[in-house]
């Protein structure tokens, strides 16, 4: 078995493609294609664009024999593995709309799961949702408390003779993708065909500019926009073959990632910062045989980019011919499709150190050089054929180096929360502009996100970015990891309250009674700040899809006393 080939030589060209049939159609008739990988980094199945097609179309034959209507919903667990791949683009041959679900959490039970599933499917209004065997019965039980009429495995179809298949146009929906942090109130984004056809074009021959050299490699998870557009349909759209590693494999060994770029000369490939974090605590570049020359874009998004951690990556990655001019910062959404802006190749981070204390004030961008300075990272122009403006709180133009909120409008922009016209009104005006819920300042007409605004904690006057307090406490005190810290604000009769939970890995009740008070120490000498420290169990933060932060589900819990029974670990 042998994955499928870069193939330089295939049949090339970013542009001219209305919908992702038409893509994959052309995609086809070259050697490129999908190659998923398995726990341990042994290559399980490749699969040729040709194969792919030609499976695809006969599974849409059966998805239709099995009473599905064109425009019905489907929701689809998203494995890293052949079935969820052919059954996606077996959705787009029929003209269904696929959702692609989550994977139970790696510590969640079956109720937790069920609950979760069942909301999505409410929502999306599913007609039939397909997994893997094991999880048949929690989404048979999901099913049948959403009004889901069909749930099994995709091998269990019909089988279906040849039929005719419905073409979709540019304006049908292309699928239904879930926030990334939508448990309770599951919304989805819907995205047609015209307009991941604009995102996908711009990705890739804008701001990747690939040639037919690239290849492309990615861990992350299938449910979300950057691992489902940024690495199996934006590939596909340029005709790239695509690596995929289960997030799984990633997580238990990170360094999984870099041992398959190095093997199969990847050129692209992405990731949160924690990703970048976690291999270089596990590896360096001495590792045997590891060559990381032919990665030229280290793309990096999905959370905010710290560029501390990054720059540590390529420090203890040079050895293996790893360079920080690879580093490419990103800002998008799923509500865009996926990217919004990308910053220029070959320039590596560029980020400006800034005086938080003017920042938190009144908004305004200055540089800094005492203790309290914060780095933020300058995540490039808007795309071709999209619109980008920073609003201040009256809803006018900011002036660059001012904070506020970013606007956006383009042709990639999502057609509505599906089913929630309300919800769609509040972010998607008529006029087209789009309210991302972020701030963030402009700088030589590039946009430098700072944070979500509904994050954003009010202190004594102060505007006060929970991640600035989350990060001092991580990297300050010893015995903390990235992603251990979370920090909101509560409302009590006193006023608002800053409350940070603490992830203590210990028992010892010094150890614990001095992780508090270092916490508390260190916040109160980098941010002025009385937080109350609260300290939670080793894996009790909640996380979204892509592995990163659910401040807002964690203030939830909180407020519900979820953490009250949490035992040392």
């Amino acid at each position: 078995m042998t994955p499928t080939p870069t193939a330089p030589e295939r049949p090339f060209h970013l542009d001219g493609f209305a919908t992702l049939t038409e893509a994959l159609d052309f995609a086809a008739k070259g050697p490129t294609g999908v190659n998923i990988y398995g726990l341990r980094g042994e290559l399980i199945a490749p699969i040729p664009y040709a194969d792919l097609r030609a499976r695809a179309q006969a599974l849409a034959t059966r998805l239709m024999a099995a009473g599905l209507k064109p425009l019905d919903r489907v929701g689809l667990v998203a494995e890293t593995d052949a079935d969820f791949v052919v059954a996606f683009f077996a959705c787009q041959y029929a003209r269904l709309t696929p959702a692609p679900l989550p994977l139970p959490a790696p510590l969640g039970g079956r109720e937790a799961y069920v609950e979760q599933i069942t909301r999505m499917l409410t929502s999306a209004q599913a007609a039939a949702v397909f997994g893997s065997e094991a999880l048949l019965p929690w989404l048979k039980e999901a099913a049948g408390a959403a009004g889901t009429r069909i749930a099994m495995q995709i091998s269990d179809l019909p089988e279906a003779s040849a039929a005719d298949l419905p073409a979709p146009s540019p304006d049908d929906p292309c699928y239904v993708q879930f926030s990334s942090g939508s448990t309770r109130n599951p919304t989805g984004v819907l995205c047609t065909h015209r307009a991941l056809m604009a995102n996908a074009m711009a990705i890739t021959k804008f701001g990747l500019k690939v040639v037919p050299e690239d290849r492309a490699l990615s861990w992350l998870p299938l449910y979300h926009d950057m691992g489902l557009v940024g690495f199996i349909l934006s590939p596909l759209v340029a005709q790239m073959t695509v690596d995929l590693l289960p997030t799984g494999a990633f997580v238990r060994r990170p360094l999984l990632w870099l041992d398959l770029i190095s093997k199969n000369k990847a050129t692209i490939s992405y990731s949160p910062t924690f990703g970048y974090e976690l291999c270089a605590r596990r590896g360096d570049g001495t590792r045997e045989g590891l060559d990381l020359t032919a990665w030229r874009v280290a793309g990096c998004g999905g959370d905010m980019v710290r560029p501390g951690p990054l720059l540590g990556f390529a420090e203890r990655f040079a050895a293996a011919g790893f360079t920080d001019k690879a580093f490419v910062a990103s800002y998008g959404m799923a509500e865009a499709t996926l990217a919004l802006t990308m910053a220029p190749l070959e320039q590596g981070l560029r980020f400006d150190t800034v005086d938080v204390d003017r920042m938190e004030r009144d908004g305004l961008v200055q540089p800094g050089t005492g203790a309290r300075t914060r780095a933020f990272v300058r995540c490039g122009s808007v795309l071709p054929a999209h619109e980008l403006e920073v609003r201040d709180a009256k809803g006018a133009r900011a002036a660059e180096g001012r904070v506020g909120k970013v606007f956006v409008r383009g042709p990639s922009l999502m057609r509505e929360y599906f089913g929630e016209p309300d919800a769609t009104a509040r972010v998607l005006g008529s006029d087209g502009w789009l309210d991302t819920g972020d701030l963030g300042y402009l700088v030589d007409g590039e946009i430098v996100p700072t944070g979500r605004a509904k994050d954003l904690i009010l202190l004594n006057g102060r505007n006060v970015w929970p991640q600035d307090l989350e990060w001092s406490a991580e990297s300050e005190v010893e015995r903390l990891r990235s992603g251990d810290v979370a920090a909101f604000s509560v409302d009590n009769d006193a006023g608002e309250q800053l409350v940070v939970l603490v992830q203590a890995r210990g028992s010892d009740p010094e150890v614990r009674k001095a992780l508090v008070s270092d916490v508390a120490a260190v916040l109160r000498a980098r941010h002025g700040v009385e937080a109350r420290v609260e300290l939670v169990g080793a894996h009790a933060l909640p996380q979204t899809s892509s592995g990163k932060l659910s401040r807002s589900k964690a203030k939830l819990l909180f407020m519900a006393g979820a953490f009250q029974q949490e035992e040392p670990a």
